[in-house]
């Protein structure tokens, strides 16, 4: 089953076409920070620290874009005075670019872990890293089909990718300890690779939170109340 906000049908043509704006521009950054996260990818991978610090320095543009898509929000807010569902819909707008300014922040995180030089020499934590990294993009591919579409059962699913992350997320964490073991003198080296593990980690958390919204959009309820696990379950059958 799919259903849609639909706009009210008493604003007028300028309010949709700025709430449309609203959502082609945080989709804009949404595609900004995958492809940043895809070059984080490639420069961990090949170890190119000049990829990498590009990445940095365009987590930049990033905050430019999300101060832009606030500043949006509040002008709608205060000059269109919006109900009922335009005002969910600004309002999961405005919390979407939050968390994608952050993913940008984790995203940027691992990106210096390779300008540093500090990739993990063991074979097993780096691939469990680039597996934690590949399934990010498969997720937030997923999370921003599910809001362009304002598709709940499809962010019910993406929703659920986040679990994957977790275990491997897990088993990486435990092989980054046996390592630290191995060799204690070299926990400070160790410990960036640890922050970049974790932001990785993060980066599914976030793209939960915008499945989250994209329900609360759909239903008016949060995803974790009583009466919206019944739904979450019916979906998912």
């Amino acid at each position: 089953m799919r259903r849609q906000i639909q706009l009210n049908t008493h604003i007028s043509a300028k309010f949709n076409q700025e709430l449309e704006g609203l959502k082609h521009s945080v989709l804009t950054m949404g595609g900004v920070i995958e492809q940043q996260l895809v070059n984080t990818l490639v420069a961990l991978k090949e170890k190119a620290p000049s990829l990498a610090e590009r990445v940095a320095l365009n987590d930049s543009k990033v905050d430019i874009m999300e101060t832009q898509v606030e500043q949006e929000c509040m002008r709608i807010i205060a000059k269109r005075n919006p109900t009922a569902g335009d005002l969910r819909l600004i309002m999961t707008v405005s919390k979407t670019a939050t968390d994608l300014e952050r993913m940008g922040d984790e995203i940027a995180r691992v990106a210096r872990l390779v300008t540093l030089n500090k990739i993990p020499d063991s074979d097993l934590v780096f691939s469990g890293m680039l597996d934690i990294g590949n399934r990010n993009v498969t997720m937030m591919r997923a999370t921003f089909d599910a809001f362009a579409r304002q598709d709940d059962k499809a962010a019910i699913l993406a929703h659920q990718l986040d679990k994957d992350i977790d275990r491997v997320y897990k088993k990486v964490l435990e092989q980054t300890a046996a390592e630290i073991q191995l060799n204690p003198s070299e926990i400070n080296q160790w410990m960036d690779v640890l922050w970049a593990i974790r932001a990785f980690e993060r980066i599914g958390d976030r793209c939960k939170n915008i499945c989250e919204y994209v329900i609360y959009l759909t239903y008016g309820r949060d995803m974790n109340s009583a009466s919206m696990k019944k739904t979450v379950k019916k979906l998912l059958k």
